[in-house]
């Protein structure tokens, strides 16, 4: 299996299983103070990460051009969407937020194909229908009990927006440092959102509880991010999304099991009506020949197909390595997906 696939799947059941466990601590605290805390833990605990990698503290690799990008995906991403996913989950079963929370899959594939001009095949665009429609049934008003109506969807809805749009700005900078990015996103979402529910006059919980969120946002939302972003590198926006939306089942059955919440009939129709969704996607297949235009980048890669280059300075020959690099013009045919040297009209 593709190793970008194994990344978007592992990122996945990290998220999805800290949406329902999120839902246990919203007793705890407030919503704008758990999703902060949850991206502080992330951005902490991945700052050390990195400085322990790098033996310090040294400069990003992302480019100046490339920073409005990355501060409109933190804006997006890291400040609005858990924010409003947290409220959400306060007005909502585990379980329905878990499977609502594939939207975002669609949503990030709508934004990938009609602004960023991603290639999608029929497939795709089939799957995708299959989980918006997933996604209209379990939020049918009709013989539904209100705690899962109304405004409790509505603010997941938005949090699936806000996490497409961030989706599709990161994707610009993929090719960076993801653990820089990652980290980047939590720290600073992390302190914006703490700093604006202190001065509400919010408090922290117990510190127990504290270290309990900042520990599930590490995993669930700072190690799901870095896996995330080397899946979009490979995979392209859309097709990560697809992958990434395997999340939510992760998510409905802990909130099924653990939290032993009810599940009716219009939850497993709308779970068929994902699951097949989310099938089409894994079983795409997207081959043609197509024309490599002359690239330079940097980036982290091995000496393959995409990568017959020489070196301009020593090099021992260890694999993956990163630096400046040139394609040449070449043409060629194979499977392959949007990744960031297959980024081409059709």
């Amino acid at each position: 299996m593709n190793r970008s696939v194994l990344y978007a799947l592992a990122a996945a059941v990290l998220f999805g299983a800290s949406t329902p466990l999120a839902k246990l601590l919203i007793g705890e605290t407030s919503p704008l103070l758990l999703g902060g805390l949850l991206y502080l833990g992330s951005g902490i605990g991945l700052g050390v990460a990195r400085a322990i990698r790098d033996r310090g503290w040294p400069p990003s690799d992302v480019a100046r051009h490339e920073w409005p990008w990355l501060l409109g995906a933190i804006f997006f991403g890291g400040i609005l969407g858990p924010v409003a996913l947290m409220f959400g989950l306060s007005h909502a079963s585990g379980s329905t937020a878990s499977l609502l929370l594939n939207l975002e899959a669609v949503l990030t594939a709508l934004i990938a194909w009609f602004v960023f001009k991603e290639n999608a095949d029929r497939r795709i665009v089939l799957g995708m229908v299959a989980i918006v429609a997933g996604g209209v049934i379990l939020s049918w008003p009709v013989g539904a009990s209100g705690g899962d109506r109304g405004i409790g969807p509505l603010a997941i809805a938005l949090a699936c927006a806000c996490w497409a749009i961030d989706n599709n700005l990161t994707r610009k900078v993929s090719a960076s440092d993801a653990l820089f990015i990652a980290g980047s996103k939590g720290l600073i979402a992390g302190v914006v959102n703490c700093t604006l529910a202190l001065t509400l006059g919010l408090t922290f919980p117990a510190a127990a509880v504290t270290a309990t969120i900042m520990t599930l946002g590490l995993l669930g939302y700072g190690v799901s991010l870095v896996l995330f972003v080397l899946a979009l590198r490979g995979l392209g926006t859309a097709r990560t999304g697809a992958y990434f939306s395997t999340a939510p089942f992760v998510g409905a059955l802990i909130a099924l099991t653990v939290l032993d919440e009810p599940a009716g009939p219009t939850f497993w129709l709308a779970s068929a009506l994902m699951a097949w969704g989310v099938w089409l996607h894994l079983t795409e297949n997207h081959e043609h020949a197509h024309t490599h235009e002359p690239l330079v980048h940097s980036h982290p890669h091995r000496h393959d197909e995409h990568h017959e280059h020489e070196h301009d300075f020593s090099w021992h020959g260890s694999e993956p390595h990163a630096h400046q690099h040139s394609h040449a013009v070449v043409t060629h045919k194979h499977p392959h997906f949007p990744d960031v040297h297959h980024r081409h009209a059709h």
